[in-house]
C-alpha cells in the first residue's frame, strides 16, 4: 500500500465483504487482520500529517525573539 487513499479504499472493500451475507466465515479472520493493518496505516499517516502541519504552522508563527 502506498497512499492513504488506497488504504482507505481497500479498507472499505474489506468492510463490504465482511458485511455481505455471502461473507466467507473461513476468511473472516484474514479480513479482520488486514483491516487492522490498514487502520493502523491510516492512523499513522494521519498522525504524521498532523505533526507535519503543526511544524509548518510553528514556522509561520512569530517567535518571541523577533
Amino acid at each position: 500500500m502506498t497512499t492513504y487513499t488506497e488504504a482507505l479504499t481497500n479498507l472499505q472493500q474489506i468492510i463490504q465483504k465482511m458485511q455481505s451475507p455471502d461473507c466467507d466465515i473461513d476468511r473472516l479472520t484474514e479480513y479482520t487482520e488486514e483491516a487492522l493493518k490498514l487502520l493502523k496505516f491510516c492512523k499513522d499517516k494521519l498522525h504524521k500529517t498532523d505533526e507535519d502541519i503543526h511544524k509548518c504552522l510553528e514556522q509561520l508563527a512569530p517567535t518571541a525573539n523577533q
